[in-house]
């Protein structure tokens, strides 16, 4: 068998709780659902783990899980999310992964993902540290592994945070193939030009590498935007055949997992019929990246284009300026706004690492290793009582337990605050930016408990400067402080 097929969905949800709440507001663009979390379950997370297979007239033949036959990553927000809220779906991804396991040569089809899908070349060196680290643990914690690749958010991508990766054991990530840099290594046999039908080491220094798998950008397009699933078997035929040159090779799309069921309707029934119709074909054979990997490691060095992205034409821009990426319906909208809103987190966070840092440093051995560490209580691995033994420089008083876990919840939401949504669309009133602009004010408001250090105000004058599309909405302070007041009244319902 020389013609191996991959389908690699990114399943990704941007984090929704009030922080104040930890639980999710009703959202109205959500209707007929309370929010676009449950929306987009019953549209697709659900459905692909009982996707329909029919008959000729119409009769299910076969309930199965898609999970199980592609390679996938899911955001551990979104899976914490449904591990309350959808458990039975919850366990049928994580059935997923251990029936890929046995059919794929025990190499399980989940990837890892950074933690809150943050732009990783436009974090600091410490954010890019714990954002893998918590990514790692939230899976292990999951799956019961140690995850052997890593999606990046938005394929952003620079050498610092491959080398992090590679430094805590990952073995390979994905990316799109405008995002290869030159060959280093060159073979007669297999010519000068990027071949995406084969991965790739890059040499990371300090005796460290990691490899690299470029997926099929326009048959990925084609999937994400026509209509290549309005047909199982056309959708399969189109992977058999494309670019078929009888040697080993491997063919990789890549999408939002949403593409099948939420932005393509029954897409996850046609997902499906695809992947049996590959089954059954004795001219391709599904794999995932890792049992590919085994079998066909990288015989040539590339490098990489830094600091690009899967989703802008320029490279990171799209989250830190008006590069003219946006999603479109409105011409006359510009997004200026997005560099005064990078700005003005960017000196909330130098803000509030002062505070965390200062104070930090009279209640931990080490303080941002105490950070790194928080993940294994937020996901209930070990209690508080346990890390506080780990971690403190003496027994700790009730009140000094407690300053201490705001100062660690105050470096979450200084995390979450960077979640790369916040800038993805047209506007900074949308949903997505509102929901950072709480997990900045919760942290603001943490800092002033904590130290008694008012920033908001300081904060606010750089929102200022990002002005709305929307005339009735203002700019950036005012829709901080309409968010952050219907949040806080949450409260007290």
């Amino acid at each position: 068998m020389n013609r191996y097929i991959c389908i690699h969905g990114h399943f990704y949800q941007p984090p929704r709780e009030n922080p104040w709440l930890e639980a999710i507001s009703y959202q109205e663009s959500a209707y007929p659902f309370h929010d676009w979390n449950e929306r987009i379950h019953a549209e697709c997370y659900g459905p692909n783990t009982r996707a329909r297979i029919l008959d000729e007239k119409g009769s299910i033949i076969e309930l199965v899980n898609n999970y199980s036959n592609i390679s996938f990553d899911f955001g551990p927000t979104l899976l914490s999310w449904m591990e309350s809220k959808a458990p039975d779906t919850y366990q049928a991804i994580l059935e997923a992964d251990e029936i890929s396991r046995e059919k794929f040569s025990g190499h399980g089809s989940a990837m890892a993902q950074c933690h809150s899908h943050i732009i990783m070349p436009l974090a600091n060196l410490r954010d890019k540290y714990t954002q893998v680290y918590w990514g790692i643990r939230d899976f292990e914690y999951r799956f019961k592994r140690l995850p052997e690749g890593m999606w990046l958010p938005e394929t952003a991508v620079d050498l610092e945070t491959l080398q992090i990766m590679a430094d805590l054991g990952i073995r390979f990530t994905v990316l799109a193939p405008h995002q290869a840099g030159s060959l280093l290594t060159h073979d007669e046999k297999m010519g000068e030009g990027l071949d995406i039908y084969r991965p790739y080491e890059i040499k990371l220094g300090k005796g460290r590498s990691i490899n690299v798998f470029f997926y099929n950008g326009s048959l990925s397009q084609s999937l994400a935007f026509d209509n290549l699933l309005r047909d199982g078997k056309c959708f399969a035929e189109k992977l058999i055949h494309t670019d078929n040159n009888g040697g080993s090779q491997l063919l990789s799309v890549a999408t939002d997992g949403e593409t099948y069921g939420h932005h393509h309707k029954f897409g996850d029934m046609a997902l499906a019929f695809a992947l049996q119709y590959i089954d059954d074909n004795i001219d391709a054979r599904l794999t995932n990246y890792a049992e590919y990997l085994e079998n066909f490691p990288p015989l040539q060095e590339i490098e990489i284009k830094e600091n690009t992205s899967w989703s802008c034409a320029h490279g990171v821009s799209r989250w830190k300026s008006h590069c003219g990426c946006e999603t479109g319906g409105h011409q006359d909208w510009n997004q200026s706004w997005r560099a005064p809103l990078r700005e003005a987190l960017d000196w909330l966070q130098g803000e509030l690492d002062s505070v965390f840092l200062e104070v930090g440093q009279g209640l931990f051995k080490e303080p941002w290793e105490a950070r790194n560490q928080y993940i294994d209580v937020c996901i209930n691995r070990v209690n508080r009582e346990s890390f506080f033994t780990k971690h403190s420089l003496r027994e700790l008083e009730k009140s000094e337990k407690d300053i201490a876990l705001k100062l660690l919840e105050l470096q979450r939401n200084s995390m979450l605050m960077y979640t790369s949504c916040g800038w993805f669309f047209n506007d900074i009133s949308g949903i997505e930016t509102e929901q950072i602009l709480l997990y900045a004010g919760k942290a603001i408001q943490l800092a002033e408990e904590i130290a008694g250090k008012i920033l908001e105000p300081h904060f606010m004058k750089y929102l200022e400067l990002a002005e709305s599309n929307i005339p009735e909405k203002g700019n950036g302070a005012l829709i901080y402080i309409n968010v952050i007041k219907e949040a806080t009244l949450d409260i007290k319902v």
